[in-house]
């Protein structure tokens, strides 16, 4: 039902706060019951001068009853709906006018799985990728099995000497003292950093972190001017706060990848190709003759204002996402271990065939995305060796209008909830779904 025709379900829930009959109101207003039961039940509009005295009986300023206070709960039922075939969609506005309490307690209820579902992602990167996490857990557990393995020995054997029962128990207690001192130092660990983003594990986390506080835009290198001595610069005043040496090297690859690309498709010219024919990318692979990897490495680049949002993933032969711009509504893994069914290495099987798909995170918000692939060459190859093939995935919101079916896929295998997946290369924690 619209919202302009949710004033009834408002007036009848504000007369029954208040505690007030439906003959007293329509007294009070001047107008028959019959009349008012219409109205309350959203069938029959109602004028100004009516609405003004109905809202001095009900002691509420007008503009509660014609705009209601649920405007944010209806717009986060709607969010939540998208995760549900069996959700009415079309009485989500009843619903919160006749029940806000219950509404509210469904949107807080959403937005609590929200952050779960993000708990669960940060931690099982975490425990995949954090590689002091990894080496704390094997010490713990080392410590562990040498207990167990010595207690067995004690309590199994009737007859030792006592010169290897004192030893065994020494063991024992020099294993204890081990196994005590890497619970505390896990602990210390998780304690001081409670979220991903404090802890960048990698060179390549360091390194996507730059691009990111960048936006992914480098308009020093946009310049007609720009040179390889500008992406030294820029690698030095990011070394200069603490960026590790392999990170470095990654920086600089990624920063003179993005300095050949803008030579080779200058912003001047790509935004006057947008202006003609929008972000499309076969469109301005076509207006320009420059290849659809290039295109999607350069839309990927301009600022939000300019191409709206758009994420990028590229991936190299052995499957390994070797960049990741995100974007609303589709999760990247940290490094490897992302969903197999992902247009991205699909590419990869059918090199410089370019593939469409409206595709959907599932167990997520449910949000529809488009993803453009395609596999080309990152450089000539030789008769000596072949060319190197790297695959890249263009991500951004879909609006709908193509239609088409939705493929429904996952984030990672240890986190995906969809059954029965012939792609699925390890058991997932969220069997039962989200």
């Amino acid at each position: 039902m619209p919202e302009r025709l949710m004033i009834g379900t408002r007036i009848r829930e504000r007369r029954m706060l208040s505690g007030m009959r439906q003959s007293d109101l329509a007294r009070h207003v001047g107008i028959s019951p019959s009349y008012l039961n219409l109205i309350e039940h959203n069938r029959r509009r109602i004028g100004g001068k009516t609405l003004l005295k109905l809202a001095k009986a009900l002691k509420v300023e007008p503009s509660r009853l014609i705009e209601g206070a649920e405007a944010a709960v209806v717009g986060a039922l709607r969010e939540a709906a998208s995760d549900s075939e069996t959700a009415e969609r079309g009485r989500i506005e009843e619903f919160v006018g006749r029940f806000p309490g219950w509404a509210g307690l469904v949107v807080d209820l959403h937005r609590r799985t929200e952050t779960l579902e993000r708990t669960i992602d940060t931690l099982t990167d975490r425990l995949a990728h954090d590689p002091f996490l990894a080496d704390s857990l094997h010490e713990v557990i080392s410590a562990v099995t040498a207990i167990r393995a010595t207690s067995s020995i004690l309590v199994e054997t009737e007859a030792l000497e006592p010169e290897w029962q004192v030893r065994f128990h020494r063991n024992i207690n020099e294993d204890a003292g081990r196994l005590a001192e890497g619970a505390q130092s896990l602990v210390r660990y998780l304690e001081a950093a409670p979220n991903r983003d404090a802890e960048l594990t990698s060179p390549q986390d360091e390194m996507h972190a730059v691009l990111a506080a960048r936006c992914y835009h480098f308009s020093e290198l946009e310049a007609p001017e720009a040179q390889p001595e500008d992406v030294a610069r820029l690698v030095a005043a990011t070394a200069q706060k603490g960026l590790s040496a392999p990170a470095q090297t990654l920086l600089e690859t990624a920063l003179l990848r993005y300095l050949e690309d803008a030579r080779a498709l200058p912003l001047p010219v790509l935004e006057a190709q947008i202006a003609q024919h929008e972000t499309e990318p076969d469109r301005l692979a076509e207006a320009t003759g420059a290849g659809l990897a290039l295109i999607f490495r350069r839309l990927a680049a301009l600022p939000d204002e300019v191409a709206g949002p758009i994420g990028l993933v590229i991936c190299d032969a052995s499957g390994t996402l070797i960049f990741r711009k995100p974007v609303n509504g589709f999760a990247i893994p940290r490094l490897t271990g992302a969903c197999a069914l992902w247009p991205l290495y699909q590419a990869m099987a059918q090199p410089m065939a370019p593939l469409r798909m409206r595709v959907r995170q599932a167990g997520r918000r449910a949000e529809t995305v488009l993803a453009l692939a395609v596999a080309a060459p990152s450089g000539p190859g030789s008769f000596d060796r072949p060319a190197t093939m790297r695959a890249h995935m263009l991500l951004r919101p879909d609006p709908g209008e193509a239609g088409g079916a939705v493929r429904e896929l996952g984030v990672s295998c240890r986190i995906c909830p969809i059954r029965n997946c012939d792609a699925r290369r390890e058991p997932s924690i969220l069997s039962e779904g989200f």
